[in-house]
């Protein structure tokens, strides 16, 4: 089994590499799938925090008392809050594509730097 901390050391990693997407590049596609990584990142964390050592989803767990549930159950609200962010996060997701889109229309190029410099 691998430690908590290494989970929770690899989501920081992750984090910190669709940061460095968003600043660092220059392209927006790059910059989108930044968002991307950061999003599914946080998604890991809060599905971490919910995590109980040897303990099973509540779904899986019939014909038992409340405090069977408190002790074996993990934490069903974070499963509730990633499954919530997955749905906003598509949504945001393809209008941050949509505007790219119309983005590249306009001025022929994905750079930011092309598009900064037109100014029009």
């Amino acid at each position: 089994m691998i430690p908590y901390w290494l989970l929770y050391f690899l989501t920081l990693v992750i984090f910190v590499l669709g940061l460095y997407c968003l600043v660092a590049k220059k392209n927006i596609i790059k910059k989108i799938i930044g968002v991307v990584i950061t999003e599914y990142s946080i998604n890991l964390f809060l599905v971490l925090i919910g995590y109980r050592k040897g303990g099973i989803a509540p779904i899986l767990l019939k014909d038992i008392s409340e405090q069977q549930m408190a002790e074996k159950g993990v934490d069903p609200l974070p499963q509730a809050l990633v499954l919530t962010s997955i749905v906003i996060g598509l949504g945001v997701l393809a209008l941050m594509v949509s505007m790219v889109l119309r983005l590249y229309e306009k001025y022929k190029t994905f750079d930011m730097s092309e598009i900064n410099d037109l100014k029009g």
